[in-house]
């Protein structure tokens, strides 16, 4: 990769980490505080929230019927959920410390706090956390797939791909086979300093 594609991407990382920051500052002053692993709104925030629910009659009445149809089909799926989640983990245990890789720190991506919402009733709570649970489990193992794919093979596809991962940026060019051996050997070590 040249200097300068180099010096964009380092550019990126940095913005996208200064927009981060802003964007939760921002969110924390306004609304909400996070203490710890909770969140507390404004006694003013709070009172709106609850004015705001609808209650469970009400929202099983109004509700969509194809989505109380499909409810036994979406809930079903936790079960491989959990049977990836479980080995996605094991893998990472297992295998992580033997290639020398930083493991995923699974609470960065599978984080629950909606049920913190007042305005919410306790099923759409629920539902909140099934969604929670099920794209925080997907972003979790991207993260894990993409390390082991940064150790085995960071190579870029000859075709363009939509939704890479943040390490995809930085491999090698397709077809690109000068001191190959030497160059993984750098992604290999890069991935032990990944904190």
């Amino acid at each position: 990769m040249n200097d300068s594609i180099t010096q964009i991407l380092a550019k990126m990382a940095a913005l996208e980490d200064e927009l981060r920051t802003a964007v939760n500052e921002q969110e924390s002053h306004i609304f909400f505080q996070i203490k710890g692993k909770r969140v507390e709104f404004e006694r003013s925030v709070k009172a709106a929230h609850r004015k705001l629910k609808k209650n469970f009659f009400l929202w099983l009445v109004t509700n969509r019927p194809q989505n109380l149809i499909t409810g036994p089909i979406i809930y079903s799926m936790i079960f491989p959920l959990m049977l990836l989640d479980l080995c996605v983990s094991f893998y990472q245990w297992s295998c992580f410390p033997i290639y020398g890789i930083t493991k995923v720190k699974r609470s960065d991506y599978i984080v629950f706090d909606r049920h913190h919402l007042d305005f919410l009733n306790f099923i759409e709570k629920f539902h909140c956390t099934y969604c929670e649970y099920g794209n925080g489990l997907m972003s979790y193992m991207a993260e894990i797939l993409a390390r082991t794919e940064q150790y085995f093979c960071p190579i870029k596809h000859a075709h363009k791909i939509l939704g890479t991962h943040t390490h995809y940026q930085r491999f090698l060019e397709y077809g690109d086979a000068a001191d190959y051996e030497a160059r993984l050997e750098v992604f290999r070590v890069a991935l032990g300093k990944n904190k």
